[in-house]
């Protein structure tokens, strides 16, 4: 086992401090997901948006004794030495560099078959269906879920171990000379291309330049899998001296793909290979999954699989889910859903989840039997109990035989199954109320049965909120703030539609500096769900006075009849009690002005137990350029008055003028802090950098009905949708009590569906509406999506003369959200 002392010549670093030989067994990038200190390795990675040196003191007094960092002295000028005389301190130039150092090496130390994936779509599928199809015949070690970054890769890499028989790594670059830094990683002996596309255009020169630098992972392999179909592609590698295996549906390869028919739900595919005709039926029907399907069918030829064992093993294949996905559940509970597999790795970032969502105090783990993960099950077993402990989850469920034998390992409170039908049988919804639920199990066991069981019965309109695109987001903003701006996210009007505190939790994980809520009800609900962040309340009101002083809630005061009346009730003791100041600089909306400077202060100083802790104003038109003036004008105006506010106090206040659109307009006069709102939701107010956010939000629905009407016949209420000639209409299950406005009826509106878009036809109804899907292959039970990424929300609110937040905000309570995270 490798130990510190040899981490020096493996990374062409210099020790600073070595006082105690320890193992390295845990490589740890993200100081929030440490959950074995004995044996772990802090890699202190700086990066566009973060520095891991600021955490060393939290892990040190977490038990982590080994870093690795870029430099001697902490930001207070102290050696690291001096500060941590425990801990075991490697200098290198560069951290990143020395954890793929430290992986490649790791690689090096094995000598099995190594299948590397790269590619512009399907890496992580194929990848998926692989470790299924070869799973058989091999102890299979594989990337966990898309990790096939600069970071991910060297992570998935130490997954090696001596038990295992075959691995099976994707790799994804978005710049030029990325990959010549994951080749020596993963020294791939087989490789696959699975086809090129427009994913990271913008990072190569041309379309030909990202294929030539992601042919690097190839340079050592014994032979390369690829379809000739993709032109460039083809003729890239023929420029290289690489051996090849390939398929076609075009041209003569060593698998010729000769024909293509659709059965049911199932594709025919007719092939040659070594002269023989063969028959085969993919289990899929749409093109991604059959040209996925295609690139793992020579794989299995060049691996020399039997012809019908490769008929058998592709009827058992299933499709994969690509993201972790949190879903409201019976009895007050979340099920955050991860049913596709189950193994170590996969189960540590699952934990990880798990352990960030304190809006649940109960966590809860539903955990089958681990396949095929190299370990005995001794040692295997051993660390899964230890995983679950040390992410403090208080209740756990086995299902399985094996899982169910090492049963002494866990909790004596640890109940187990012997099969997941065994667990049905003996389900009570009153067992399970207010917890977080991982349900985590092998697709063996079926476990989607049991998320069937626990979810919430909802009409098929649905809100998903993706993670991922949220925290690019984020930091995408914070990539625009001086290293000493604070930033205040708003989450209110339930996160602008997202779900409050689902989205506040990631905020406080993601260590942003304070929260803005409208009303006290709001902030109660961020503190009874595990939310310990200092919150502003925008709207408070004498009534909940109360509530804001017993959750430490902190309101925004903006005239001089709110401050009398929440000074009135103020208790007699002690204790600080923060509140922020309004200031009017045009707006005209709330906030105190100049001329109530004199009465304001008096009046606070007569109460010294009052501390303001910063003082803000609002922009009204930093979204549109043609306001410029006025929004510099007010930016002046909130200075001049924000100084003579700090004068009269005697103190200094954290001051803020700047909303999402201030903040990419006016970025000179950042001051000590922003203020984020629908920017961190995907939409761009000055829609000047648009392309550079993900869309957060997509609302779905489906298809109830598919009929038929001539020309003639009207549709809906009042009858104002006529049809002008013969039409095939469908009716989807979302309505004006979901929020999709009544102003989106008869053609203002339309739905994509089966990836065409569909006009509405007739007056939107409470519960649903009818769209016009004529020419369209379309059937009960199709998803049809109301906005996301092909059909924005800006594009939306145009369409009915409003803006984005209308829209957000307007989805009904009653359409569930799916949280996910790729």
């Amino acid at each position: 086992m490798l130990t510190f002392q040899q981490l020096a010549s493996v990374t062409h670093g210099k020790v600073l401090q070595f006082v105690q030989a320890l193992p390295i067994i845990h490589l740890l990038t993200d100081s929030r997901k440490l959950s074995q200190p004995a044996g772990t390795v802090f890699f202190a990675i700086r990066g566009k948006y973060n520095d891991g040196h600021k955490y060393i003191a939290a892990l040190y007094g977490q038990g982590v004794r080994q870093f690795i960092v870029e430099k001697e002295q902490d930001e207070t000028g102290r050696t690291y030495s001096e500060c941590y005389p425990d801990a075991n301190l490697l200098l290198v130039t560069d951290c990143l560099g020395a954890l793929q150092q430290l992986a490649a090496w790791h690689r090096a130390q094995f000598s099995i078959p190594v299948i590397g994936i790269t590619g512009s779509n399907g890496k992580t599928i194929v990848k998926e269906w692989l470790a299924q199809l070869l799973s058989p015949d091999e102890l299979v070690v594989k990337s966990p879920r898309s990790y096939n970054s600069q970071l991910g890769v060297p992570l998935s890499v130490w997954q090696l171990n001596s038990n295992h028989t075959l691995a099976i790594f994707e790799a994804g670059i978005s710049l030029p000379g990325e990959m010549e830094k994951l080749q020596p990683i993963i020294q791939p002996t087989i490789g696959i291309f699975t086809n090129i596309g427009t994913a990271h255009d913008e990072g190569f020169t041309s379309r030909q330049q990202k294929v030539q630098e992601k042919l690097k992972l190839f340079t050592k392999v014994d032979v390369l899998i690829y379809c000739t179909d993709h032109e460039l592609l083809h003729h890239e590698v023929q420029a290289q001296p690489i051996k090849t295996f390939t398929w076609s549906r075009q041209h003569k390869a060593d698998v010729t793909v000769t024909a293509t028919t659709t059965a049911g739900h199932k594709t025919i595919v007719v092939y040659t290979y070594k002269g023989e005709k063969q028959r085969l039926a993919i289990p899929f029907t749409d093109e991604a999954s059959v040209e996925n399907a295609l690139h793992c069918l020579a794989a299995l030829l060049y691996r020399n699989v039997p012809f019908a064992e490769i008929q058998d093993r592709l009827d058992r294949l299933h499709p994969v889910a690509m993201r972790l996905e949190m879903k409201e559940a019976i009895n007050g509970c979340y099920l955050i859903d991860d049913t596709y597999n189950n193994d170590l790795a996969g189960l540590a970032i699952a934990l990880d989840l798990l352990a960030n969502q304190p809006q649940r105090v109960r966590h809860t783990i539903i955990l089958s039997d681990l396949l095929e993960s190299g370990l005995p099950e001794e040692a295997l077993y051993g660390q899964v109990a230890a995983l679950i402990k040390n992410h403090g989850v208080e209740k756990v469920i086995g299902i399985g035989p094996t899982i169910s034998h090492h049963k002494t390992k866990f909790s004596d409170a640890a109940v187990f199954y012997s099969s997941t039908a065994d667990f049905l049988a003996q389900f009570k919804t009153d067992d399970f109320r207010n917890e977080l639920i991982l349900v985590k199990g092998a697709r063996v066991f079926e476990f989607e049965r049991i998320v069937h069981a626990f979810q919430q019965k909802v009409h098929g309109t649905v809100l998903e909120v993706n993670l991922d695109a949220l925290v690019h987001n984020l930091n995408y903003y914070r990539s625009k703030l001086a290293p000493d701006t604070k930033l205040m996210v708003m989450v209110k009007a339930f996160a602008y539609g997202s779900g409050s505190f689902e989205v506040a939790n990631l905020l406080q994980f993601h260590r942003v500096d304070y929260l803005a809520v409208a009303y006290a009800d709001e902030g109660v609900m961020l503190r009874e769900n595990g939310i310990t962040l200092p919150v502003m309340v925008m709207n408070p009101s004498p009534d909940s006075f109360a509530k804001l002083r017993q959750h430490n809630l902190e309101p925004e005061i903006y005239s001089l009849e709110l401050l009398e009346q929440y000074l009135k009730d103020l208790p007699s003791d002690t204790l600080r009690h923060r509140i922020h100041l309004k200031l009017d600089t045009g707006m005209h909306r709330l906030g105190f002005t100049s001329e109530d400077f004199d009465a304001l202060f008096p009046l606070l100083q007569q109460h010294p137990q009052i501390q303001v802790i910063s003082t803000f104003t609002h922009l009204a038109g930093a979204d549109e350029a043609l306001h410029n003036d006025f929004s510099l004008m007010q930016i002046q105006n909130f200075k001049s008055m924000a100084a003579e506010v700090e004068v009269r106090l005697g103190y200094k206040v954290i001051k803020h003028a700047l909303n999402s659109a201030g903040i990419v307009r006016f970025p000179e006069h950042q001051l000590d802090m922003v203020r984020l709102g629908i920017g961190l939701y995907g939409v761009e107010a000055t829609g000047s950098e648009q392309e550079a956010l993900k869309p957060v939000s997509t609302l779905k629905t489906t298809v109830s009905q598919v009929k038929s009407i001539v020309k003639g016949e009207t549709v809906g209420y009042s009858r104002k949708g006529i049809a002008d000639s013969d039409k095939i209409i469908a009716t989807i299950a979302i309505g004006y009590a979901d929020g999709y406005d009544r102003r989106f009826s008869n053609g203002a509106g339309m739905v994509i569906i089966n990836g065409k878009r569909c006009p509405i036809i007739g007056n939107v109804c409470m519960d649903m509406c009818m769209v016009d899907v004529t020419g369209l292959d379309v059937k009960a039970g199709d998803e049809a999506i109301v906005f996301g990424s092909k059909l924005t929300l800006t594009e939306m609110a145009s369409r009915i003369g409003t803006i984005p937040y209308e829209l957000l905000t307007n989805v009904s309570s009653r359409v569930k959200r799916i949280f996910f995270s790729e």
